[in-house]
């Protein structure tokens, strides 16, 4: 073998990277390809690219992962004929040596080669809520968005339930809008969603829900695109406060998974609708992971009797970083 093929060593890297599920690796390939190595440059190599890789020592996954992803890789290598890398057993150490953390870092690779990194919790659900941690929908959404920079450029855009921002934070590196206004209602989350703008790099603007951003409101570095955090409860936000808003395109991800918001989202839209004034009715596109298709049904259903058209969006191939492509994940383009 002349040296590690380019090809795996891209997707171990960009799976790891995002911490995906081990189960999705590609572990079967990596086997064959260490037992035709001659030596231990391409498990070298894999670890260089993924455990030592300079973003996953400075914002490292959780330590439970990375345990995992080298107890599987050492089994894979010893049931080969390679060469021993003592780096591999070192490293190990030192991952065990560390105490669990309910934080982790997650990075993401962008088609642009940027990078984006968040901080989140090692728990589905934690601080009663489960916006501190990334799902499905919101790296489709991404990936679409990807895909149609068209839609968002220049554009003013607000994001209905931001989480820790892995959506929003991916759009303005890609799609150049004009202003990304993420919002959520979760005290909790609204903190990690600010810190991970910041890790990102981005000045951010924050409103409240009683003094809502007007298109007045710049970042202090004047920066382009200019973005703001806005303390949004779908629930009890009146028009008024939504007036200075103006998006033009209007996004959200993984939020019809419970039937007892699916009517305060509803609302949500039907007040921006409202509130546009003379303006034309910003573009809305809903993410959804179906998990269950009668809670989705049911947002359809309720959508058709308030008088919301929509369409759904055909699934993308762009896939540069959407490492697991769920078949259960789509988007409503909704018409408010």
């Amino acid at each position: 073998m002349a040296g590690p093929e380019p090809g795996l060593l891209l997707r171990f890297q960009r799976r790891f990277l995002a911490a995906r599920p081990l189960r999705s690796l590609p572990w079967p390939e990596l086997e064959e390809n260490l037992r035709a190595a001659p030596d231990s440059s391409l498990l070298q190599d894999i670890l260089r690219q993924t455990i030592l890789h300079p973003l996953c020592v400075k914002y490292p996954p959780s330590t439970t992962y990375r345990r995992c992803f080298l107890t599987e890789l050492i089994k894979k290598h010893e049931s080969t004929a390679a060469e021993p890398l003592d780096e591999l057993y070192d490293t190990l150490a030192d991952v065990l040596k560390e105490e669990e953390s309910s934080q982790c870092y997650k990075n993401y690779l962008l088609p642009t080669g940027d990078c984006v990194t968040l901080s989140e919790s090692t728990a589905m659900i934690s601080g009663g809520t489960t916006g501190l941690v990334t799902w499905d929908a919101a790296l489709h959404l991404a990936g679409w968005a990807g895909g149609n920079p068209e839609v968002f450029r220049a554009r003013t855009v607000l994001e209905l339930g931001s989480g820790v921002g892995f959506t929003g934070i991916a759009i303005c590196k890609t799609c150049q809008p004009k202003t990304y206004i993420f919002s959520d209602c979760h005290h909790s989350v609204l903190r990690q969603l600010g810190q991970n703008i910041h890790l990102n790099g981005f000045e951010v603007t924050w409103c409240t829900q009683t003094e809502p951003p007007g298109q007045e409101v710049e970042a202090k570095n004047r920066q382009n695109p200019k973005l703001i955090v806005a303390e949004l409860d779908w629930g009890s936000v009146t028009q008024k406060q939504l007036v200075g808003l103006h998006p033009d395109v209007v996004i959200a991800a993984d939020v019809v998974y419970d039937p007892e918001i699916i009517s305060a989202l509803i609302g949500m839209l039907q007040k921006l609708s409202s509130c546009r004034a003379d303006r034309k009715a910003p573009e809305v596109f809903i993410a959804s992971t179906i998990r269950n298709p009668d809670t989705y049904h049911l947002f359809q259903a309720e959508l058709d009797k308030v008088g919301i058209r929509w369409q759904i969006i055909p699934a993308h191939s762009n896939s540069n970083f959407l490492y697991d492509v769920q078949p259960n994940v789509t988007i409503l383009q909704l018409f408010i």
